[in-house]
């Protein structure tokens, strides 16, 4: 038997090293919650982690098997658990963040040395690693010359002409561990753990409070495979097709919302590429025409397409930070001199609140606090605002984003914030600033997005809502009393970010 040790991949199908591992059988499937990693996640992904392990736990159940769970540190956990199971090896799928190679590294030496064995001479237990969280590994594409790309229209032309694999083999029941034999497991590792810290148990989850960690405030979604399954069923039956003409329309909502699913691994990156080709041949056979009939200028077929580059922007990113690690900390980008970013608390408060006076900055930052989640567009529009109009550092963006997302993923958070902020890869020149006015005009023109989550603006026409800067007081306490002043001139603060930006170039006077 050798266990399997599940982390960002929390399913049971398409799951590169659990079908190697189920190849042999048979597998002992277990997680641990390390705290080394919970304390970089939210509540929301706590709770969404939660959930989704006890949607992993039952398609175990479903198949005569159980989940082992425990909590503490893996490297004290997996030795001991690879001893009571007599295991040649422990299987896992790789992690590419810095976070996650360094654990990874530290549980491969403590499997070497043998240190779960009960006996006086340890023996070493191998370790077996498979490629899974994304359809290309981040190392596989690079440019001509051998380097990490840095540039994702390049990256995309040759992401998008790779063959992707297949959905990996669902595991069978024969090739799990049964229940009783876990269960007897898990009773022996208990008595053996040395650690006061370290705990473990068949099947059994621990709530977010015994976690420490709060209730957040935003509504949960269905976690797990389930979930995602039917989130991608609803978005292939036809917003996929409509994708490219709306996706950067937040009230549109034709998102996919698979992000959180594809971060914590809860479906499979191949089951997703595989309904893309479905819904490819479906529009390319004309069966989507009718779908977008009403949508001028729409293809179904390069709106399938556009989902798909999103797909690559995803491990675009991934591979910026596998060949970057720092850039979680540090801006990718070097400038000649260090940006002169401002403290002002109370700036960022108010953005985070959602009362900045900038009707669709407010809209995402609240929709970020009732959801844990926010429209890509809107992500790009505050986090433009917190860089450029409040001239505040991307970092405290970024904290509180992975604080508060529910589908928070290091990489593309990192990717995205920095992009904004001009510090990135491929990065907004840090000439184009965007004008949160404009944006709300031309993405909500009907500010439909905004009173849903501005609710002082609701019943107020579209125009005051959209020209909220140029209103004189006396305008805007008889239209929307409850709605606050903008807290910064944003003419007045393109100008200090551009002269800003100038100076950290060495290009001021």
């Amino acid at each position: 038997m050798d266990p399997f040790w599940h982390r960002r991949d929390l399913r049971v199908t398409d799951n590169v090293g659990l079908s190697a591992a189920a190849d042999r059988g048979p597998v002992v499937p277990c997680f641990v919650l390390d705290d080394a990693v919970l304390e970089h996640a939210g509540p929301p992904r706590v709770r969404y982690l939660l959930a989704s392990l006890a949607e992993l736990r039952d398609a175990y159940r479903e198949r005569g098997s159980d989940l082992i769970v425990g909590r503490g540190d893996p490297a004290e956990i997996l030795p001991r658990l690879a001893d009571a199971v007599d295991a040649d090896r422990v299987v896992w799928n790789r992690g590419y963040s810095g976070l996650a190679r360094e654990r990874d590294a530290r549980v491969e030496e403590s499997l070497a040395a043998g240190d779960g064995a009960a006996a006086a001479a340890p023996e070493a237990i191998d370790v077996e690693t498979y490629h899974d969280a994304v359809l290309h590994d981040p190392d596989s594409i690079r440019t001509n010359k051998g380097d990490p790309y840095s540039v994702f229209t390049y990256y995309w032309k040759k992401w998008r002409d790779r063959e992707k694999g297949a959905p990996e083999t669902t595991p069978s029941e024969e090739t799990l561990c049964d229940a009783e034999t876990i269960a007897d497991v898990v009773a022996d590792v208990t008595s053996d753990l040395q650690s006061g810290d370290a705990t473990i148990a068949a099947g059994t989850l621990p709530t977010i409070t015994d976690l420490g960690v709060a209730e957040p405030e935003a509504d949960p979604i269905p976690a797990g495979t389930p979930g995602a399954r039917d989130r991608l069923e609803s978005f292939l039956e036809s917003d996929i097709f409509r994708y490219e003409a709306l996706r950067d329309v937040p009230a549109a909502s034709v998102t996919s919302e698979l992000s959180q699913d594809l971060s914590f691994g809860t479906i499979g990156p191949r089951e997703v590429y595989a309904a893309t080709e479905d819904a490819m041949a479906r529009a390319e056979a004309g069966g989507a025409d009718g779908i977008v009939s009403d949508l001028e200028d729409a293809d179904p077929v390069s709106s399938v397409t556009e989902f798909r580059s999103q797909l690559a922007w995803r491990e675009f990113y991934l591979q910026v930070l596998f060949h970057n690690p720092e850039t979680v900390s540090r801006n990718y980008k070097t400038y000649e001199n260090s940006i002169d970013w401002r403290e002002d608390p109370d700036a960022l408060a108010a953005w985070k609140r959602g009362e900045t006076g900038y009707p669709i900055v407010d809209a995402g930052m609240r929709q970020l606090r009732a959801e844990a989640f926010m429209h890509n567009r809107v992500r790009m529009i505050v986090a433009s605002f917190l860089t450029k109009d409040l001239l505040l550092d991307w970092r405290a963006g970024y904290a509180h984003f992975r604080e508060h997302l529910r589908d928070h993923d290091t990489a593309n958070d990192v990717g995205g914030w920095q992009w904004a902020a001009s510090t990135g890869t491929d990065a907004q020149p840090y000439f184009r600033i965007f004008n949160p006015m404009t944006q709300g005009e031309r993405y909500d023109p009907d500010a439909e997005y905004i009173t849903t989550y501005v609710p002082e603006l609701r019943g107020v026409d579209p125009d005051p809502i959209h020209s909220w800067h140029e209103l004189d007081p006396e305008r805007r306490e008889a239209v929307a009393p409850e709605y606050p002043e903008p807290i910064v001139d944003h003419a007045q603060r393109r100008e200090e970010a551009l002269a800003t930006f100038e100076a950290a170039r060495g290009e001021a006077d």
